[in-house]
């Protein structure tokens, strides 16, 4: 299904696109309301439960969703078109049973140390920078994520005012008062990555202490099954309920008076539609600052997602390695990622950036095309190249596929650029240069155009080789540049979306976006250490990991060892490491 395509010069943030028909019927204004009511009546229960209550919940909650984990990977698998045999099948796992099984382990580990200490236990040092803002190394956690994370790290930078002194008393407010606040949370989930959804309705119920209705987006209804079964212990206490529909249904919650909060995960212009309503009459209340809607909504909305390159004496291995590292983060999930890497930002004089290019090029040849199943993504994709008909396609696409699109070579000083300012969501990528005389400038240069010139505020990546780092000028300008990058995650020498599956790490846009321009949203999710006022996460891995990760495109086993991940997550277990290890060596 497919609706006209957006021009690319009067389009910002994430085009609209026709609806999906959803495989499970809408549910009725009648079983909405009694929905509500189910909820209403528990909202001012569900604050008071005990955390020892609370986590046998969660203790239920991982035992019955381990038991929907392979029924659930082969419905997004055959519904995203892929083979449950071939390694690719392995992102149906990771990016769903796998992260949700985490969440739920995490949460109930947060909560054992709310019962011991009031608020969960930071492992790594809290430290306070030389210009007073407060940092929190959250990850990693636990020896086994040493194993599976070798080398990386991950902080949370809170927002300036946060003391290290105080930073505790900013963790697990919801279980710090005698009135945390009761309210109906409604979650309007995504239809792209299958866990998004629920843990964003985990996050609502466990950390700020909402009950919570789900509606599930048309794309992926199927799963609201599998969803009530594995989430059944949360419908028995009645804090919990799923109910299915498209857009109609959606504008019904969230003007219901039983709804107190929204929660969207998709396109700005779904929270637009919502705050202000649709059409000529939505846009003239923006324009005059009157929301139609008066009710807090938290969001997470996409992002133009760019990755700096900062040159350095790369090896032809690292430059192969990185050209993977690039391409993975466009190819996974068909490109239907708000993390997708969408402008690749290259310094104009580095001798090997003609290589990496080529590189990027080569990868992008060896992996097959694949099912476009979002929405509109042939409309978006022919829009792509009516801006640049000099982009490089790669692959035959076949029937309801699309090629995966490189274009090259953008002015960096173009005004109305479409790969600046429109998210793709589909498998395009694209490269610009930026001029510099030094590594330092080009790196100054580079934060400028991700903060000023691409749209939405919810991810971006450093590359950085070690002996660049060796070089102080360089350490300066590289350390300058993730203090200075206006983004919910920085990710150096990895995946910004390393950021979203550690769970333990905040997820969301930087702070300070209003619904007027609401870019890549508000508030954050996942967050299991409870921070109240966070600004930034900021993970960082080494230059180069072996062995490769599951998510790049020529890791031979990924399918197996995803499985035997999840399985790990459900349960985790000394004796499971060898099997996991095994399937990582042959990959």
């Amino acid at each position: 299904m497919t609706t006209a395509a957006a021009s690319p010069s009067t389009t910002q943030g994430i085009p609209l696109h026709a609806e999906a028909e959803g495989a499970i019927a809408a549910s009725s204004r009648e079983t909405v309301d009694g929905a509500l009511r189910d909820l209403v009546a528990r909202m001012d229960d569900w604050p008071k439960v005990s955390l020892a209550d609370r986590r046998a919940i969660l203790g239920e909650l991982i035992k019955d969703f381990a038991k929907v984990a392979e029924p659930w990977a082969s419905a997004c698998q055959e519904a995203e078109g892929l083979s449950p045999h071939a390694p690719t099948s392995g992102e149906e796992w990771l990016a769903g049973p796998y992260m949700v099984l985490r969440n739920l382990r995490l949460l109930d580990s947060a909560l054992a140390d709310v019962e011991r200490h009031g608020q969960p236990q930071i492992p790594g040092p809290v430290e306070t920078r030389d210009d007073g803002q407060v940092t929190a190394q959250v990850f990693p956690q636990t020896l086994y994520d040493r194993i599976f994370y070798g080398g990386v790290t991950a902080q949370v930078w809170m927002q300036p005012g946060v003391t290290a002194e105080g930073l505790a008393a900013t963790q697990a407010t919801a279980y710090k008062t005698d009135d945390p606040g009761s309210a109906v949370s409604l979650v309007l989930g995504a239809g792209n990555v299958s866990s998004i959804g629920v843990m964003d309705l985990l996050y609502k119920l466990f950390v700020q202490s909402h009950v919570v209705i789900l509606k599930m987006h048309p794309l992926n209804a199927y799963l609201g099954p599998l969803i009530e079964r594995g989430f059944q212990a949360l419908i028995d206490w009645g804090v919990m309920r799923v109910v299915y529909g498209g857009g109609d249904v959606g504008a019904y919650l969230t003007a219901h008076q039983d709804v107190d909060e929204i929660h969207v995960t998709g396109s700005d212009k779904t929270v637009e539609a919502i705050a202000f309503g649709p059409g000529e009459e939505g846009a003239r209340r923006k324009t005059e600052r009157r929301p139609k809607l008066d009710k807090p909504i938290t969001s997470e909305l996409g992002n133009v997602s760019a990755v700096i390159v900062v040159p350095g004496p790369w090896s032809a291995s690292d430059v192969d390695f990185h050209a993977e590292n690039l391409v993975a983060s466009l190819t996974n999930n068909a490109g239907f990622n708000c993390n997708a890497t969408r402008v690749i930002v290259l310094h104009e004089g580095w001798a090997q950036r003609q290589e990496l290019l080529d590189g990027v090029r080569a990868h992008l040849g060896r992996v097959p095309p694949r099912k476009a199943y979002y929405p509109g993504a042939e409309d978006r994709h022919t829009a792509f190249l009516a801006a640049h008909p000099e982009a490089e396609n790669f692959g035959a696409a076949g029937d309801g596929e699309l090629p995966w699109t490189l274009i090259p070579g953008l002015r960096c000083d173009a005004e109305d650029e479409v790969c600046f300012h429109t998210e793709a969501f589909c498998g395009v990528t694209s490269e610009t240069a930026l001029p510099a005389g030094s590594t330092a400038e080009f790196v100054a240069r580079a934060v400028e155009l991700a903060n000023d010139r691409l749209w939405g505020t919810l991810n971006v990546a450093l590359l950085v080789h070690p002996k660049s780092l060796a070089e102080p000028e360089v350490a300066e300008a590289v350390n300058r540049a993730i203090a200075d990058l206006r983004y919910g995650t920085v990710a150096i020498n990895c995946w910004a979306a390393v950021g979203y599956g550690l769970v333990v790490t905040p997820w969301g846009a930087f702070p300070g976006q209003d619904v007027y321009d609401i870019q890549s949203g508000s508030g954050v999710v996942h967050n299991t250490l409870m921070f109240d006022r966070v600004q930034k996460t900021v993970v960082r891995a080494p230059f180069r990991v072996s062995p490769k990760p599951p998510w790049f495109p020529s890791h031979a086993t990924a399918h197996e060892m995803a499985k035997k991940l999840t399985d790990f997550e459900a349960e985790p277990s000394i004796f499971k490491l060898p099997g996991i290890l095994w399937e990582a060596l042959r990959g």
